[in-house]
This record gives structure tokens, C-alpha cells and sequence, in this order.
């Protein structure tokens, strides 16, 4: 960067990567330089739990905290009635109105371990629901709508992207009503800057001109950007599917496993992301990805601080339990209830009690997938590549028996080194 910010939350934003797209950045430098400010982002409940890729935001607001200003969190119990148009390919499906109510009560509970409401610059938790279910449409037309082109709306790339596809008026709409959010904020609470992912740049900054022609005041807006693996697959997927925040969807022995399978070309970008860690710390940590890679420390760190950010260290040191049990292959050090949680994720196939005694292991392994034949069955058993329950298996024809289950129920199969199955016992 040619010129030095003033600001320290800038400066550390930039040294982390986190900045995609900004209005006017030595501006908006010397803005938050000057005084706190309240920033704010919005999160629609187009689910019942956030997912890892809401991590961003969220981190850079409680950052934003960190560093003197104020956060605004804004559920959009609102907006998510209507769908925003970015980053899909199709319409969205519109979700019914208690159920939305539901789930942005949920998002609610779980944004507020991230923030303090108190002390000098307190959090401030919103819905927008408040505000938009009372707008009237003829008023709302012709104070506000009036200030929006269709040409520029159009030209938005979440727009604009849709355009071959079919965009209803419903999510077109939607970039006025975020716009609005942002003025709503900006009167309510001296709201003069909004940040976002990268996909949000036109709705953020349809909120910026609308602040400007109404209020004749100055927004600003920020976006962070798009996080990506460098082996092209998609951020927060794994094999079982979505990386939820909630413990009920993701177990937070999985949140720690997903860490700590980061590649190490990413391991230093993620630290700078989605951890608190000091410069210093992390360099002493790349440095390490570099020159002693198999010793993946990086990786290890970045698992605990991210899990015990979102899950607490109760939680995050009974991930790392499992995790050495599972390493070590000592399940039976496990208690039942950290078993559950380990397998959690995993695929799964359930037996009942007509299949005691009558399975062997070899007809197991095919049953579950882990063998296309009895014959193959054989071959990983007689090569040690089959492991039951941590411990390698040394007769294909076994019965599958509760004596074989840990706490009779529990048969968990690994072939190699990183397939596993379980085998559930009713």
C-alpha cells in the first residue's frame, strides 16, 4: 500500500487480507482514525444455523469491537423473507414467515457469544423486520424508491448475473430494501459503514448513495473477500456436507477436524482470517508451514482457536481427546458420549438385531461400501487395511456381534488411513 493508514483497525485489515472492495479508502482511514464509529453487517436466516463462510464477517466484526468502534449486528428477519439475489444462479425459494422468524431468532442466540454489550462501545444486536414490516408502499415508493435507477440496479453484478436466467421483481427488489437497512441504521444509530463479503459490493454500496442523496451525509462501505482453497474445492464443504456453527449440525470435534485438515498453502491465510493471533505469532507459524510442514503446528493451532472461538475450550479440548484417540487408535479410551460425537459426521449404515450373528466382517465391508466384493473384502483385511473400532482386523469371516460394538452399539470401520464408516447397531 503506497500510503501508511492512520488507522489501526484499517491497517489491520489490509495486513490480513481482508479487504476486497472499500469507498474511498483514505477517506474512510481518516474517518475511523478520527472517532468510534458504529459499523455494521447483516446476516439473513436462510437457515437455522450459520455456516463457517459466516465466519468472515462476523470475526471482522468483533474486530471491528477489538479496535474501539461499535458493532452493529443486523439479522435480517426482513430481507430474508425475500431473498437476495447474490451468488445464486436461481430464484430463491421463499421460506415461510414463522419459519424465517425461527431462524433468525436462532441466528440471534448464536451471533451473541462474538460481542460484548457492554463497556464503552456495547454491541448492538437488530432485526430488520422491525422496520420493514411497518413501511407502507406508496410512501416508501416515492421517498425512497425514487432514488434508485433501474439502469444502475440492473447493472449490479448480482442483478446483472440473473439477467439470463429470470430474476422475479421480489429479489430485485432487494437491494433497495438492504439500502434502506442502511439508512435506517445510519439515523438510529449514526450507522457509516457496512461490511459484507464481496458479493454484497452493490448492495453495499446502493445503501452508501442512498445515505448521500436523503441524508446528505457521508457511508462508507467494505467488502471482505471470497475465501477459497487453492486446490479449487469450495470453502466450508467436507465430505458429510456443510461446516454449520451450530454443535447440533457440526459436532465440534468435526469444526476442529475441518481446521486441522487445512492444506498448507492455506493455513496462513486462514490464520489471518479466522484468528486473533498477533503478527508476529502467525509469521513464527508460516514460517513453520515452510520449513517443517510434517509437523503441521499451523494447522493445529488454527483448529484450537477457531473451535474454541466458536465453541468454547470445554469443547474444543474434547475435540482434541477424540482427536488423539482416533490418531492413536485407543477408542476405547473414549467415553460413549465423545464416541457419538465423533461419528457424528460420518456416513453411516444401521444394523438391526436379525443381522447379529448372521454378517461377517467381510460381508460388512461390502454392505457399507468399503468393498466391492467379499473377494476385495478379503484382500484389505489380509493387507491390514481394515481397522474395527481403532484396532486392525485380522479375520475377514468374524461375526458381527455387540461384543464386536463399542458400548454395543458403535462398529466404526476404517479403511486406509482417512475412509471411515459406521456401522450403528439399533
Amino acid at each position: 500500500m503506497k500510503k501508511s493508514l492512520q488507522s489501526a483497525l484499517l491497517g489491520d485489515f489490509a495486513w490480513r487480507g481482508l479487504i476486497a472492495d472499500v469507498t474511498s479508502q483514505h477517506q474512510l482511514d481518516a474517518h475511523l482514525g478520527e472517532a468510534p464509529r458504529s459499523i455494521y453487517c447483516g446476516f439473513d436466516p436462510t437457515a437455522d444455523s450459520l455456516h463457517v463462510g459466516s465466519l468472515l464477517p462476523l470475526l471482522a466484526l468483533r474486530r471491528i469491537q477489538l479496535a474501539g468502534h461499535r458493532p452493529i449486528v443486523l439479522i435480517g428477519g426482513g430481507t430474508g423473507l425475500i431473498g437476495d439475489p447474490s451468488g445464486k444462479a436461481g430464484e430463491r425459494q421463499l421460506n415461510p414467515a414463522e419459519q424465517v422468524a425461527e431462524w433468525a431468532d436462532r441466528l440471534r442466540k448464536q451471533v451473541e457469544r462474538f460481542f460484548d454489550f457492554g463497556g464503552a462501545q456495547p454491541a448492538i444486536l437488530a432485526n430488520n423486520y422491525e422496520w420493514l414490516s411497518r413501511l407502507e408502499v406508496i410512501p416508501f415508493l416515492r421517498d425512497v424508491g425514487k432514488h434508485f435507477s433501474v439502469g444502475s440496479m440492473i447493472a449490479r453484478e448480482a442483478v446483472r448475473a440473473r439477467m439470463g436466467a429470470g430474476i422475479s421483481y421480489t429479489e430485485f427488489s432487494y437491494q433497495v430494501l438492504q439500502a434502506y437497512d442502511f439508512l435506517e441504521l445510519h439515523r438510529r444509530h449514526g450507522c457509516t459503514m457496512q461490511i459484507g463479503g464481496s458479493d454484497q459490493w452493490g448492495n453495499i454500496t446502493a445503501g452508501t448513495d442512498l445515505i448521500r442523496r436523503i441524508d446528505n451525509a457521508t457511508a462508507f462501505g467494505l467488502t471482505l473477500p471470497l475465501v477459497t482453497k487453492t486446490d479449487g474445492s469450495k470453502f466450508g464443504k467436507t465430505e458429510s456436507g456443510t461446516v454449520w456453527l451450530d454443535p447440533r449440525k457440526t459436532s465440534p470435534y468435526e469444526m476442529y477436524q475441518f481446521w486441522l485438515n487445512t492444506a498448507d498453502a492455506d493455513a496462513g491465510a486462514f490464520l489471518k482470517y479466522f484468528t486473533f493471533l498477533e503478527r508476529e505469532r502467525i509469521e513464527a507459524l508460516e514460517a513453520g508451514v515452510r520449513h517443517h510442514p510434517e509437523q503441521r503446528e499451523a494447522q493445529r493451532v488454527l483448529a484450537r482457536e477457531v473451535t474454541t472461538l466458536v465453541h468454547g475450550e470445554t469443547a474444543t479440548q474434547e475435540a482434541e481427546t477424540i482427536t488423539r484417540a482416533f490418531f492413536s487408535g485407543d477408542l476405547g479410551a473414549l467415553t460413549e458420549g465423545q464416541l457419538a460425537q465423533a461419528c457424528q459426521g460420518m456416513p453411516r449404515t444401521e444394523l438391526t438385531d436379525g443381522d447379529l450373528g448372521a454378517l461377517s466382517l467381510v460381508e460388512l465391508l461390502t454392505r457399507v461400501g468399503l468393498a466391492e466384493s467379499k473377494k476385495r473384502g478379503r484382500e484389505l483385511v489380509a493387507a491390514g487395511a481394515i481397522h474395527v473400532n481403532g484396532q486392525p482386523a485380522r479375520n475377514a469371516d468374524a461375526r458381527v456381534s455387540r461384543d464386536l460394538a463399542r458400548y454395543g452399539r458403535f462398529i466404526i470401520l476404517r479403511k486406509g488411513k482417512k475412509t471411515y464408516h459406521l456401522a450403528l447397531l439399533a
